[in-house]
């Protein structure tokens, strides 16, 4: 494939292989970051995209003066070889983490005395001296000074300038005051004197504001310096209203600009730092005098703010039911439209329509991320996104995959269904009810309190893998209120490190998510958000159990039936009971009927 996007990716690399002789850099990493380490990326940062023209959330560039490569993990494998087509960049698969898999593959590559280089304010405290530590071994340099991207991005989008609101305090259980104060506990108890915040969701959630300055995630670019007394905010304050920043004051709050942050750090002298490793850049630390100890720890916001206080865990609820109600209604639309053989109803379609549905809804604000969604062999992509350049109609027979999710002031949901269109083959009902299967498996588990969320994965991998079957994919991840759609610190994927710090607790909210995907012909996914909630104490410790908060009917269209056990069957008459009780007022008569329809019960079929 010959295009001038083509013609740009290989005018920008070669550009940036000409400063890279000039540095005398043998190999440079580009990877999907900021300073601030997000997920999603204002369009200043997104250096890796600039270059490449692979857009998936999740990619890391390497590049040397005769290779280009592009590594990244299974979610988006065939959706990287889509964008890179033509451009002379290879793919490199990930297996066990997309750095570690960046930092192999430049073991290998890389010469004895040669130079790698990255730019050490967009990779973490614990990647930069990873990436050290694994190129000294192998007597390879490391430059992390250098911005490279930066000389050669002419018209660089300029920094977001959206403005900054405080959150409703409505929806709030905690005034900024009383996180403070739980912080700045933290921090005694770590006998520091002060604590650096570069993660933008912690510090939206610790001074109750939000923005608008990433996709997706409410949240504005920002730093915070939390000393026993005082809290200085860095951000430009051109996007604060005046009374918010009164207010801000009044707690204790002072601001400033968003540009100083590293200069005042380099002010601070003979004192006791808490900082997270994880969510701090590598380059952050070398704005410290020496005279400054810093204290290696978690932010003590990522805990606290995981755990759901009841007011939130309340608006929650009532979030997940009219989130599940605007689905419903969707979907009553869709079917009615594919019984009759609409033309022209295509992913794309699908995409817009949950949006209209959505922002009737009161207390919306935006999508949560980009929407999935999947016909057939786009289903088992597992991050497709359908493009004006590249989409299908949803016609004939198959299944349609929609992964979405909706940011309110409430609270934030995230939800994958898979909807049968025409005819449903045996195969495609026998993953379809190992997948349904995996997720009952994990949503009646018990546990211990405390438990590493990764070691919980092999509960719902269990069904899979009785059958020889699993997916690449991580099985659950945390979800913020009204804030990132991916949070932690639990992850459950046995792919993710089983730390003290993924502890479950009581108050979060997880993501369960197993799938089948078969390449070039369909992919299935079933994702619930679930609730930790306190289950039994016994002699042998305390124990936690998940509420179920996604509120939709999985389509029993594509179960069979005779493959569930009866606990399995009384599981899901029962999900589809609450799923009818709870969504029933919001809806018209039309998806009335349809969700009376979709949540009859089912029951096992007689063997003669």
């Amino acid at each position: 494939m010959h295009t001038s996007k083509n013609n740009e990716v290989y005018s920008r690399l070669q550009k940036l292989r000409e400063i890279m002789r000039q540095k005398k850099i043998d190999a440079y990493i580009v990877p999907s970051s900021d300073p601030h380490l997000s997920e999603y990326l204002p369009q200043y940062w997104r250096c890796r995209e600039w270059l490449t023209g692979f857009d998936g959330s999740a990619g890391t560039l390497v590049l040397t003066q005769d290779f280009a490569g592009l590594c990244t993990d299974s979610r988006y494998w065939e959706h990287a070889e889509y964008q890179l087509d033509g451009t002379g960049i290879q793919l490199i698969k990930a297996t066990g983490g997309e750095f570690a898999s960046v930092k192999n593959w430049l073991s290998t590559q890389v010469k004895t005395g040669q130079t790698v280089g990255v730019d050490g304010y967009v990779i973490s405290l614990i990647q930069g001296r990873q990436l050290e530590k694994h190129m000294q071994k192998n007597k390879i340099h490391t430059e992390t000074n250098y911005d490279l991207v930066s000389e050669i991005w002419v018209n660089r989008p300029a920094l977001p300038k959206e403005n900054i609101y405080e959150h409703d305090m409505n929806f709030v259980s905690e005034s900024r005051k009383e996180k403070l104060a739980k912080v700045r506990e933290k921090i005694r108890e770590h006998k520091a004197k002060w604590h650096v915040i570069a993660s933008l969701d912690d510090i939206a959630w610790l001074c109750n504001l939000r923005g608008s300055d990433t996709l997706f995630n409410p949240l504005f670019l920002s730093y915070a310096l939390i000393g026993e007394e005082v809290t200085f905010l860095f951000v430009d304050a051109e996007k604060l209203p005046t009374q918010l920043k009164e207010k801000l004051v009044e707690d204790e709050i002072r601001l400033k600009n968003y540009e100083d942050f590293l200069q005042v750090l380099s002010g601070l002298e003979n004192t006791f730092v808490l900082m997270d490793p994880r969510r701090t850049n590598f380059n952050m630390q070398k704005n410290f005098k020496k005279t400054v100890i810093v204290i290696e720890e978690p932010n003590p916001s990522v805990i606290l703010k995981a755990k759901k206080g009841e007011r939130e865990i309340t608006h929650i609820r009532s979030v997940m039911e009219r989130d599940g109600a605007a689905f419903c209604e969707f979907l009553t639309w869709l079917e009615a439209r594919l019984k009759h053989q609409e033309k022209g109803i295509s992913e794309i379609t699908v995409v817009e329509k949950i949006e209209e549905f959505r922002k009737k809804l009161p207390n919306y604000v935006g999508p949560s991320f980009h929407t999935i969604v999947g016909f057939n062999e786009n289903s088992a992509l597992p991050h497709y996104r359908p493009i004006l350049a590249a989409h299908r109609v949803i016609e004939g027979d198959g299944l349609l995959l929609i992964d979405t999710g909706g940011q309110y002031l409430g609270g934030t949901t995230d939800m994958t269904r898979v909807i049968p269109v025409g005819k449903v083959n045996f195969l495609q009902k026998q993953d379809f009810t190992y997948v349904l299967k995996a997720l009952i498996a994990l949503s009646t588990a018990q546990f211990p309190k405390s438990i590493r969320a990764p070691m919980l994965d092999a509960i719902a991998r269990a069904p899979l893998w009785a059958q020889g079957m699993d997916y690449g994919h991580g099985t659950g991840h945390g979800v913020g209120y009204f804030s990132s759609v991916h949070e932690g610190p639990q992850a459950i994927s046995f792919h993710a490190l089983s730390e003290i710090n993924t502890a479950m607790e009581v108050g979060m909210v997880t993501s369960i998510e197993p799938a089948i995907y078969r390449k070039g012909q369909w992919g299935i996914r079933l994702e619930n958000l679930v609730l930790n909630r306190e289950s039994i104490k016994t002699e042998f410790g305390e124990f936690l159990c998940f509420e179920t908060l996604s509120l939709c009917p999985i389509d029993t269209q594509c179960v069979e039936i005779s493959l569930l056990t009866m606990d399995e069957i009384e599981w899901l008459n029962s999900y589809h009971a609450v799923v009818q009780e709870r969504l029933e007022p919001y809806l018209s008569q039309e998806a009335k009927d349809w969700l009376m329809a979709k949540t009859a019960a089912v029951s096992m079929k007689p063997i003669f």
